[in-house]
């Protein structure tokens, strides 16, 4: 019998003064079996980085064509595609040739040997951004999760802070490409 994803219900506060965004998003996110606490957080920290009335939580995991997070035009047409981590570069070369704008989040400390690796593949790729989320302080954005969580995130001058009232996490973005 196969594990079943577990449920976890977001209230996401977005003030992103760089794009001069604010708004309230209720989430629901799956959490796949296999994904840990930070992997989840980091997806929420990217939608909050992405925050839009259009973007979705992908499926992630669940399902490897389809993203982490995206967000579609009205009529379809993919106009983001977000993964997280160190995903195939052919799977990242077919998502550039069906979205507009293809962004691709690594977190660990695999990510520098995965783009050493990838970039020369990917370098035609001409609607790609690689960045890395380099977490500082002493709260792990693990930390911050919760079945239930009252969330905010402040970006400002590329600087971010993802906390629940009591705790922050200082996120860093660094762009690779």
């Amino acid at each position: 019998m196969a594990l079943k994803a577990t449920i976890f219900k977001a209230q996401l506060q977005v003030a992103d003064m760089d794009r001069d965004y604010y708004a309230e998003h209720a989430l629901t996110v799956a959490r796949h079996p296999s994904e840990t606490d930070e992997r989840m957080m980091v997806r929420l920290l990217v939608f909050a980085l992405h925050a839009h009335e259009r973007l979705q939580l992908g499926k992630g995991l669940s399902d490897p064509d389809e993203p982490d997070l995206w967000r579609k035009d009205l009529t379809g047409q993919i106009e983001q595609w977000i993964e997280l981590g160190q995903p195939d570069e052919k799977a990242v070369i077919r998502a550039c040739g069906r979205a507009g704008e293809v962004f691709v989040y690594g977190y660990q400390r695999a990510v520098e040997p995965w783009w050493q690796l990838a970039e020369p593949k990917l370098a035609r790729a001409r609607n790609l951004q690689v960045r890395r989320i380099i977490v500082g302080g002493e709260v792990a954005l693990a930390a911050l999760a919760q079945r239930t969580m009252q969330l905010h995130c402040t970006i400002q001058d590329g600087q971010l802070w993802l906390g629940d009232g009591e705790r922050t996490a200082a996120v860093e973005l660094q762009t690779l490409r």
